[in-house]
């Protein structure tokens, strides 16, 4: 079994609906869920829209290896209508990227793990530090904390606290 750290987001549709239902998803289809973080609204990352996101981070433990477990991400991102192409970024129902996988690093066509930008993204980074603070990144060698305290990204992160799970 592998640990793997997910980081979710959304900012379309009804989000409440979408987090509750990703997260059933997760469970039915990748594996056991070990850890939730909170759920916080967070601005766009990349590109502008009135619609802000919803972002979390949990734990799994899954029996999937890497690319494996990608492809069957993307096509739960496919049953929240989300659609693969020019555009980085854009608005969506639900977006889910591999942030660890266990402790190794991964580089391929498809796929680079850890994911490339956590150390400057704030909606990644306050999520992932309410679950595992001291988790050391594989290649940058400091942990979450660390991580979170040096970055650059000054995005306000609200905690959604109607949220229930």
């Amino acid at each position: 079994m592998h640990t793997v750290y997910l980081g979710i987001g959304g900012n379309s549709g009804n989000k409440q609906n979408n987090f509750d239902n990703v997260y059933q998803i997760i469970k039915n289809e990748l594996g056991e869920i070990l850890k939730y973080s909170s759920i916080y609204e967070t601005p766009p990352w990349g590109f502008q829209s009135d619609d802000y996101f919803w972002n979390s981070v949990i734990e799994i433990e899954t029996e999937f290896m890497p690319e494996e477990l990608l492809g069957k991400i993307h096509l739960i991102e496919k049953k929240f209508k989300r659609k693969r192409g020019s555009k980085r970024y854009s608005s969506r129902e639900m977006d889910i990227d591999i942030l660890y996988f266990d402790d190794i690093y991964i580089e391929t066509e498809m796929l680079t793990i850890p994911h490339p930008r956590i150390h400057q993204r704030k909606f990644v980074l306050v999520p992932l530090n309410e679950i595992a603070p001291d988790f050391k990144h594989p290649l940058l060698r400091f942990a979450t904390f660390e991580m979170l305290e040096n970055c650059m990204d000054e995005s306000v992160i609200l905690k959604v606290e109607t949220f229930n799970r």
